[in-house]
Order: C-alpha cells, then structure tokens, then sequence
C-alpha cells in the first residue's frame, strides 16, 4: 500500500508541532496572522522552515528569482522571518530590518508580546508586497 503524501498545510503544522515551546506559540500566531492577511497567501515547507508565498496568478520569472514567496522563516537559533524581496516594501512603520543587496529583509521575533506589538505592521507590509505582485 503507498502512503498517502501530506499536503503542504499538514507538513506546516507537522513542521510547528516539532518546535519546542515558546518557539511553537510564537511561530503558530505568525503562521495565522500571515495567512489571515488575504486569501491569496499559501504555505509550504521551503528550505526546511514553514514559507509563505503568493498563490494567485504571476507573469513568468526565473524560479531563482523567488518573487513568489513573500515570507520565509528562518528557526535556527532565533525567530526570524525575512521577506527575500523586502526592499519593495514601504517599511515607514520601521518592521524590516537589514540593507542586504540582494533585497532581503528580515524581522526578528523573540516573544508572543512582539507578535502581538509587531501584527499590524506585518500586515501592512504583506498588503504592501501583494500590491506589488506583477501579474
């Protein structure tokens, strides 16, 4: 019998429910308030951390470009999200940190009450990337 393969939405909340707590609240509020942002936001598990990305329609692009995925975590050593085309978000609310050339931006979270003080912003910003999806 051939096992069933999990859907990206199940790898994620697999992935989350491995983490060790606080690490686990911390990341499952961010996990909803991304998604709860638009409908046009999926998940899926990309270079070993839960990722979001732009499920609409999108002019063609070289895949190693990545204007797809709006946020990617990063969960070695801290909580970290980075945007790899942060650059092109307006940033007056000072959510992204980091001036890296390749366009990166990064917001690093160390506890619920940070979630909670940065959930506008980071709605914000991803409204800001989404209107800004070349389709």
């Amino acid at each position: 019998m051939a096992k069933q393969k999990l859907s990206d939405i199940e790898l994620v909340s697999a992935y989350i429910e491995k983490l060790e707590e606080p690490t686990k609240e911390i990341v499952q509020a961010l996990r909803q308030i991304i998604l709860r942002t638009s409908a046009e936001i999926a998940e899926e598990i990309k270079w070993n951390a839960p990722s979001f990305y732009y499920s609409g329609e999108i002019k063609p692009f070289d895949p190693k470009e990545y204007l797809r995925h709006i946020i990617v975590m990063n969960l070695h050593k801290r909580i970290m999200m980075v945007f790899p085309s942060g650059a092109k978000i307006d940033n007056t609310a000072g959510l992204l940190t980091g001036d890296y050339t390749d366009g990166r931006r990064l917001v690093q979270v160390k506890t619920l009450d940070d979630v909670k003080s940065i959930t506008p912003a980071l709605q914000a910003a991803i409204k800001d990337w989404l209107s800004k999806v070349e389709k």
